[in-house]
C-alpha cells in the first residue's frame, strides 16, 4: 500500500518520466474490481483526457495526482498500482491504462481495494481534502503540528491509533509506523498517554527521521515503484523481518494483529507496559 514515502518516490519518477507527454488513448478497466472506484464512469475518462499533456505530478498524504494541461486532474490513492511500461506489454487485466504517443502506458490496477478519481480541481472527499491541507512532516512547520495534535488527543489512544489513524498524519499508515515505533523504542499498543516528554521528542523525530530516510532511498522494499522495483529501504519491522533477529538487540521479532492490521515490534526494544498504563501526570 502506498504511504508518504512511496507516494513521494511514485511523483518524482512520474515528474522525470512522463512529464510533457501526450495522452493518445485512455482506456477503461478490462476487468472489474467490485473495491475499485471512479469518479463517474470510467470509460468517460478518454474524452476528458485524450490529447491532453501531463503538466507534473504532486503527492500528499497517500495520494499521488497527475496533472493535465487542459485543467483536468487524476488522483490515485494508497490501493492503487501504478506502473510505466510499453504498450506492448500491458497486462490483459487492469483497472485503467494510459497510453501515451510515444508508445509507453501508464498501467493502473488494484489489488484489494483503491480509488482512481478524474477530476476538474473541485474534487471533495473528506480525505483527499484533509491529505492536500494537511501538515507534511517535512514542513517546518511539522513539529509545531505534531505537539498540538497530541496535546488534542486522548490519552488513551494506542502508539498505533495516535499516528495512523484520524487522518491526524496523512500518509502514515500501518506500514511506516511500524519502523517509526521501533526508531523510538515504543510498543504498538502503548498509550500515549503514558509516555514522558521525552519520549514524545522521541517520537517526533522518528517521524521525521524514518520517513524521510525511507524516502530517500525510494521507499520501503515491501512495496513497488513506478518501474515494479522494490524501494531501497530495508524495513526493520515489516513481513520481511518477522520472527527474524532484532538488529539492536538480538530477540525475536513479533507479530501481532492489532487495530485492524499486523504489528511487528521488538518485545525487548519496545516494552508494553501494559500493566497499569496510567496517564504521565
Amino acid at each position: 500500500m502506498l504511504e508518504l514515502p512511496e507516494v513521494l518516490t511514485l511523483v518524482r519518477q512520474l515528474n522525470e518520466s512522463v512529464k510533457n507527454r501526450r495522452i493518445l488513448k485512455v482506456w477503461p478497466p478490462t476487468k472489474a474490481h467490485k473495491f475499485c472506484w471512479y469518479s463517474g464512469e470510467p470509460e468517460e475518462y478518454d474524452k476528458a483526457l485524450a490529447g491532453s499533456r501531463i503538466a507534473g505530478a504532486e503527492g500528499f498524504g497517500p495520494f499521488a495526482e497527475l496533472i493535465f494541461d487542459n485543467d483536468r486532474k487524476l488522483c490515485v490513492n494508497d490501493g492503487v498500482n501504478l506502473r510505466l511500461m510499453p504498450v506492448g506489454k500491458v497486462p490483459g487485466n487492469y483497472q485503467l491504462m494510459m497510453e501515451l504517443y510515444d508508445g509507453q502506458a501508464l498501467v493502473f490496477t488494484v489489488a484489494m481495494y483503491g480509488g482512481i478519481f478524474e477530476h476538474d480541481g473541485s474534487y471533495d472527499n473528506h480525505y483527499y481534502l484533509a491529505s492536500r491541507n494537511s501538515t507534511s512532516p517535512f514542513a517546518q512547520d511539522f513539529p509545531a503540528y505534531y505537539l498540538r495534535i497530541f496535546s488534542e488527543s486522548k490519552p488513551t489512544l494506542s502508539a498505533k491509533a495516535f499516528l495512523a489513524t484520524g487522518q491526524r498524519f496523512p500518509g502514515i499508515g500501518n506500514g511506516t509506523l511500524q519502523d517509526i515505533l521501533f526508531e523510538a523504542g515504543i510498543h504498538p499498543k502503548r498509550k500515549i498517554g503514558t509516555l514522558e516528554q521525552w519520549e514524545r521528542d522521541k517520537l517526533l523525530q522518528a517521524v521525521i527521521e524514518v520517513l524521510n530516510d525511507m524516502t530517500k532511498h525510494g521507499g520501503r522494499d515491501t512495496e513497488k515503484d513506478l518501474f515494479g522495483v522494490f524501494g531501497g529501504y530495508k524495513t526493520k519491522m515489516s513481513k520481511n523481518t518477522a520472527g527474524t533477529n532484532c538488529g539492536q538487540c538480538g530477540g525475536t521479532i513479533l507479530k501481532e494483529n492489532y487495530l485492524g492490521g499486523s504489528v511487528y515490534f521488538c518485545p525487548e526494544c519496545q516494552h508494553q507496559d501494559l500493566a497499569g498504563q496510567h496517564p504521565v501526570m
